[in-house]
């Protein structure tokens, strides 16, 4: 039997329309009286506790691709590798010359430009709208990502968008390549964070630290930057939304895609039996 099911949120536990299906909440619910369940997330903590509170679990959760471990139950950080702050800072600097629009993730909060605002950020500032008071993803809007980065404890992770050749040009910068790890999140938007971070180390660092083997572990994602993880457990399940690429990576794809609830008969049929 696995004794850890680390889940992915947006395109796996969650639907397009940023819900999560009745029985594939049902099922995690039964079956974290079983296994530890861990959420494995590109998403800020901010932006993952409504579900993290909806789904009732105590874990802690793997935020920002693996940039770092948050604990709700203390509302403490537990482990990270940040963006170093001069290189966030140079960063900026560069996304600017390059003309792409910006999202930055700072220690609490996700902030975007005033003047150049991200499309999908003022669709997730309406949704965090309709969050409980106490559980409401922060996010705001800032007049200076500069100032913004130097008055914060931490800048996670960079999310930029821009023409498929800016994008590029960018990620393929040799500064930007020797210090960032770049995975992309759309066709011309990519997720940077600082080198060395993953979903698949920072699982495999979580789950030695219980005292488990990759082998316990089930893990499920839909996206590129979720193939580290599926490498890395003894199961790694594709959901049917998936392109080719991630499930190349799996053992099993999911009968559905994340509209449905094939997780749900997945995780009583795999972990509950």
């Amino acid at each position: 039997m696995y004794k850890v099911l680390a889940l992915d949120l947006d395109g796996t536990v969650l639907t397009d329309n940023h819900t999560v299906h009745p029985e594939v909440k049902k099922a995690i619910q039964e079956v974290k009286q079983h296994c530890h369940v861990v959420i494995v997330t590109g998403r800020h903590h901010t932006a993952a506790r409504p579900y993290y509170y909806e789904m009732g679990l105590d874990t802690p959760i793997i935020c920002c691709n693996g940039t770092y471990i948050y604990d709700y139950q203390t509302e403490t950080v537990l482990k990270q590798n940040a963006i170093e702050k001069q290189n966030a800072l140079t960063f900026i600097d560069m996304a600017e010359e390059f003309q792409l629009k910006m999202v930055m993730y700072v220690t609490h909060a996700m902030t975007y430009s005033q003047y150049n605002p991200f499309a999908y950020m003022l669709a997730l500032e309406s949704w965090a709208e309709t969050a409980p008071e106490h559980h409401r993803p922060q996010i705001y809007r800032v007049d200076s990502f500069i100032d913004t980065a130097k008055q914060s404890e931490h800048v996670w992770k960079f999310v930029v968008e821009g023409t498929q050749n800016s994008v590029d040009r960018l990620m393929q910068h040799p500064w930007i390549e020797a210090n960032f790890n770049g995975e992309r999140s759309w066709s011309n938007r990519i997720d940077f964070a600082a080198k060395g971070n993953g979903k698949g180390q920072r699982l495999a660092e979580y789950i030695q630290e219980l005292g488990y083997l990759p082998s316990d572990v089930m893990a499920i994602g839909d996206n590129h930057n979720d193939i580290s993880m599926l490498k890395y457990a003894g199961t790694g399940v594709a959901m049917l939304n998936a392109d080719d690429l991630v499930k190349s990576h799996a053992q099993i794809v999911c009968a559905t895609d994340n509209n449905n609830d094939g997780i749900a008969h997945l995780i009583r049929e795999q972990i509950k039996g």
